[in-house]
């Protein structure tokens, strides 16, 4: 039988974040006629669409519930079962691909109850961490994954997160990291003209691009950057992303006096954020463990690697995946902001060290995490 998959996720583009742009590179890359994409209807989602040929629905996504024992979670589930199934009715789709446990893995697992519908589901780490906290999201993860055919977890430690829950064993799990594209993502030569469109000449400049959220860090590179600037007075942390933390960090610089020093760059294209890549000094991801929230993976640190860039990641989640630890980055506790500093200092101060760990993080990058490969192991799982 041909198969034919609904990609049913919140999380797409033009929504930034690591685990939209995973589902986009992978499903861009997969036979268009294979897979009906269903995201959220969110602002820029038009003119988004029209940039790609993929097959794509659009329709609200979000609730302010997702349990099952309020009127508000139940009504959500109910008229998004109804209208799923009769889009899977309509497109003829054979089996679902699922962008959380919650809520996308719980709505395929009501619809399989109903029609029968086979589902796969993807775990990023934080999703079942936080489910477990919760007695009823618990159980309903615990459903999610008995009845899902397989659950795709984006790093052996959160497969290994599945297990210690006791969601389920290695007979079902497959560990498939997101990766990159290392034809765009490549190293560049300095490029002076960007640089001071970007107020980055003659700077030494650290960047880290993510969601502005607690766990990411950004705080704690901003604490490291009153002890870096006084070894080096040119330093500057540039922070590429969005999120409910932006207004606290602004006023963390102010309050710290060296708001001189950071820089806050909320509205980047993705052309745009590759040359920060090429054009930055050195890569960091300040990540932490906040309650059960954690960095799954840390797909930005493979891209900078891509970018010939040395990087330095927190000691929480899966980042300890992405790199060749202290061949082509380091793996801290970014909690301790001196140790940070060190870090960073370390690599500003050693230019020939910077450079061959952003060589091999190429390297690495090239030979294990290029999409690929990615999309080939990703196919064979599908196709079985």
């Amino acid at each position: 039988m041909n198969k034919k998959v609904l990609v049913l996720t919140e999380n797409f583009p033009p929504i930034s974040g690591g685990s939209g742009r995973w589902f986009w590179e992978l499903y861009s890359r997969l036979p268009k006629e294979k897979y009906l994409i269903l995201a959220d209807e969110v602002e820029g989602a038009a003119d988004f669409d029209k940039t790609h040929q993929l097959n794509i629905l659009r329709m609200p996504l979000k609730s302010a519930e997702w349990g099952l024992k309020s009127f508000t979670g139940i009504k959500f589930y109910w008229r998004l079962v109804w209208q799923i199934k009769k889009i899977t009715k309509q497109h003829q789709i054979t089996h679902i691909h699922c962008g959380r446990v919650i809520h996308e893995g719980v709505t395929a697992w009501l619809l399989k109850l109903i029609t029968g519908t086979p589902y796969l589901c993807y775990v990023h780490g934080e999703d079942v961490e936080t489910a477990a906290t919760s007695g009823e999201h618990n159980l309903m993860v615990k459903q999610v994954c008995k009845h899902a055919t397989r659950l795709i977890c984006n790093s052996q430690n959160s497969a290994s997160i599945v297990k210690r829950l006791r969601y389920a064993g290695d007979d079902k799990i497959e560990v498939l990291h997101p990766g990159v594209d290392a034809s765009l993502f490549v190293p560049m030569a300095e490029d002076q003209d960007f640089k001071q469109l970007m107020g980055w000449h003659e700077r030494k400049v650290m960047i880290t691009v993510g969601r502005l959220q607690e766990r990411k860090g950004q705080d704690m590179m901003i604490r490291a950057i009153v002890l870096l600037k006084e070894q080096f007075p040119e330093v500057l942390y540039a922070i590429i992303g969005r999120g409910d933390r932006l207004e606290s960090l602004k006023a963390l610089a102010l309050e710290l006096g060296v708001n001189d020093h950071v820089q806050f760059l909320t509205e980047v294209t993705d052309p745009q954020m590759i040359q920060c890549y090429q054009q930055s000094d050195v890569f960091i991801l300040p990540n932490r463990t906040i309650g059960n929230d954690i960095e799954g993976f840390g797909m930005v640190l493979v891209e900078a690697q891509a970018c010939g860039k040395p990087v330095i990641a927190g000691d929480s989640g899966g980042t300890k995946e992405t790199m060749l630890i202290n061949q082509s980055g380091f793996v801290i506790d970014c909690t301790d902001a001196q140790l940070v500093s060190r870090t960073v200092a370390k690599l500003l101060a050693d230019p020939v060290l910077s450079a061959n760990m952003g060589k091999v993080g190429r390297q690495h990058v090239e030979s294990e995490l290029d999409w690929q490969a990615h999309v080939q192991k990703a196919s064979m799982l599908f196709n079985q």
